[in-house]
């Protein structure tokens, strides 16, 4: 079901510090900050040659990354993100075999317009687990 690994995702408390850290230091090509008000989160991706990392920071008091990163002041890996052929298909077979999808269970937009679903963190042995429909 799972395919290629799509990115790690970063929570932070400083988008604008991180995306500096990563362009100026260590000498990455970071993309331009995007609101993903659905997620609540800002984002900005790291293009690596076999992947990216994905910075993210809280869009408002509300978000879930808030609360990540209330718990981890520094930030912290927040999520992996799995590509997958068909999301509607990896969620059948993940909620059969007893996987809780997170939210109502619908594909929300990505930061790239593509479908994403998060898996319980509980149910992928302590890491929060997204699925990308990648076209």
């Amino acid at each position: 079901m799972i395919g290629r690994l799509n990115h790690v995702a970063l929570a932070v408390p400083d988008l604008a510090a991180a995306s500096a850290f990563y362009r100026d230091t260590m000498g990455g090509r970071v993309s331009e900050a995007q609101a993903l008000p659905v997620h609540g989160v800002t984002v900005a991706f790291v293009d690596l040659p076999n992947t990216r990392v994905e910075l993210m920071e809280p869009l408002g008091e509300g978000s879930p990354v808030a609360a990540f990163l209330a718990k981890n002041q520094a930030g912290g890996m927040h999520h992996i993100c799995y590509e997958v052929p068909d999301i509607y298909a990896a969620r059948a077979q993940l909620v059969a075999s007893g996987m809780r999808i997170l939210g109502d269970g619908e594909p929300k937009p990505g930061a790239h317009g593509n479908p994403v679903l998060f898996l319980h963190p509980k149910d992928g042995f302590g890491t929060l687990i997204e699925l990308e429909e990648v076209r």
